[in-house]
């Protein structure tokens, strides 16, 4: 179902909704929260989820398991609001809901196929941008110039363990 700017407009139901971070509602967004360990050495590499219009989170959270609300690894630190105009095959809800029911099916991995590729998935369902081509590493790759912090304490929680570790492995490099 094709919708046009006029038709958003038009329709209170479609604008966008503004995002909540203390109630934990991110309408239309991809989230991102850090993975332990693994972030605490990359700090680029994270969970992700995508979210509904009334900004409820569904995340990929490991084998045929898709979390509702209550994302795996914590709350997001970061989002990415995205357009709703850009939607073009399927309305949002209903990409969101089926790509959760797809992966209520599948197996998780972790380099092949995992909350990335959940997301990237309903992303496809809807043909976000006109694209029918999204996969984990466009997900990981638009959401590192296109994210937003949740605040100061979303930036902290993303980077503090990273500068901890690096600190340490400096000193003891220099003092030893």
């Amino acid at each position: 179902m094709v919708r046009s700017y006029t038709r958003l407009m038009s329709d209170p139901q479609l604008l966008p909704r503004a995002v909540d971070t203390t109630r934990q509602r991110y309408p239309h967004c991809v989230v991102w929260t850090p993975l332990p360990l693994l972030s605490w050495l990359f700090p680029l590499i994270g969970h992700t989820g995508i979210c509904s219009t009334d900004g409820v989170i569904h995340d990929f959270a490991g084998p045929y398991t898709v979390s509702v609300d209550n994302m795996a690894f914590g709350n997001p630190t970061k989002y990415w609001q995205l357009d709703l105009s850009k939607v073009k095959d399927m309305e949002w809800d209903r990409a969101v809901q089926e790509a959760s029911e797809i992966y209520r099916g599948r197996m998780h991995n972790l380099c092949c196929d995992n909350c990335h590729s959940h997301v990237a998935m309903a992303l496809n369902l809807m043909s976000y941008d006109g694209r029918n081509n999204w996969n984990m590493v466009h997900i990981a790759l638009f959401l590192i110039p296109h994210s937003s912090f949740t605040g100061f304490g979303g930036f902290v929680k993303t980077y503090l363990p990273f500068v901890i570790l690096l600190t340490i492995i400096l000193v003891v490099s220099f003092v030893f």
